[in-house]
């Protein structure tokens, strides 16, 4: 159920007991991925100049404070984590064919998919290169999995895309693998950067899965577009992606209605009048409200495991920073 939110959150107070860490990671960040060529500083620099919010470090971050103390090795574990999101953003704007990312132009649209490969497989190397370096094997064995996990997940969308499969099931599958396991993994590694404690490193990576789950279905979200979430893109809808709002629409919709819609998705998806006819079927059949309480589930869940920790500054904006991500409004 849909959990009350009285106070503002914002990232400059859910940063506050990571703050200065947060400082130090930014240079630490453009060091890591300054390079002696040329061509590829320069986009490195473009990369790190136009940064997002950065959540996932944050997760690293509060996440080692909630079973110890910062040390190198969780910078190290931030850095890698942040590497292994911004390689997969360079690649995901190639496979998208993608000319914008954050207000920006992506890397392909300014040096072309070939250049832009290939950086996005310089800065995953160089993240397992300073793992390796360090003789952080662990964080390996964490990154690694979640690599393969991401893989997988985009893997199985795009067949799913192709068969148009409306199964709940397979939709959490998706965005367990695309998505959660990074979360997953920026908690367990935190927590992994401060103890050999194995069952607290677990639980902390099911917390990160969770958050991580709450967090693409609100992006998923986006695409229909409310009051809460601005205006209606229908982007998942143009490119074939079968997300909750709509699987849960279709599987409770007469088979007309039902063959009607999946037809459009399949024929008609570059068409803004049909893409809008699928966004107002998803509004007036409660897919929406349907997905919110999903979201608002998972957050819960997040909420019970973060709260068998003990009380700290550092639990407090981890809860605040799991509410964030599911009530940013973009």
């Amino acid at each position: 159920m849909e959990t009350t939110i009285k106070k503002k959150i914002t990232l400059k107070g859910i940063q506050h007991p990571i703050a200065e860490e947060m400082r130090q990671f930014e240079r630490k960040f453009r060091e890591t991925m300054s390079s002696d060529v040329a061509l590829l500083d320069k986009i490195t620099y473009y990369i790190a100049k136009r940064k997002g919010k950065q959540m996932r470090p944050m997760f690293v971050f509060l996440s080692a404070k909630l079973s110890g103390e910062v040390s190198e090795s969780t910078y190290i574990a931030a850095s890698f984590i942040e590497m292994i999101h911004t390689a997969t953003l360079v690649h995901d704007d190639v496979v998208d064919d993608s000319n914008e990312r954050r207000g920006f132009f992506s890397i392909n649209a300014l040096w072309k998919n070939k250049i832009a490969v290939l950086v996005g497989d310089f800065i995953l190397s160089r993240g397992m290169l300073i793992a390796i370096k360090r003789k952080e094997f662990r964080f390996l064995e964490i990154m690694s999995e979640a690599i393969e996990l991401m893989s997988k997940g985009e893997l199985l969308q795009i067949e799913k895309a192709r068969r148009l499969d409306i199964e709940e099931s397979i939709y959490y599958k998706i965005i367990k693998g695309k998505t959660a396991s990074l979360f997953a993994s920026a908690c367990a590694a935190g927590v992994a950067s401060t103890t050999k404690d194995e069952a607290l490193i677990a639980k902390a990576k099911e917390l990160g899965e969770k958050a991580g789950m709450a967090f693409q279905i609100k992006d998923d979200l986006f695409d229909y577009g409310t009051d809460a979430v601005g205006k209606p893109v229908g982007n998942d809808i143009k490119e074939k992606k079968m997300t909750l709002p709509l699987i849960y629409a279709l599987n409770n919709a007469p088979r007309s209605t039902r063959n009607k819609i999946i037809n459009i998705v399949k024929r008609n998806n570059n068409q803004p009048e049909k893409v809008a006819e699928v966004i107002d079927f998803v509004k007036n059949s409660g897919g929406l409200e349907y997905t919110k309480e999903v979201m608002y589930d998972y957050r819960q869940q997040a909420f019970d495991i973060l709260n068998t920790f003990p009380e700290s500054p550092a639990r407090q904006s981890l809860g605040d920073l799991i509410t964030f991500v599911t009530e940013r409004k973009k």
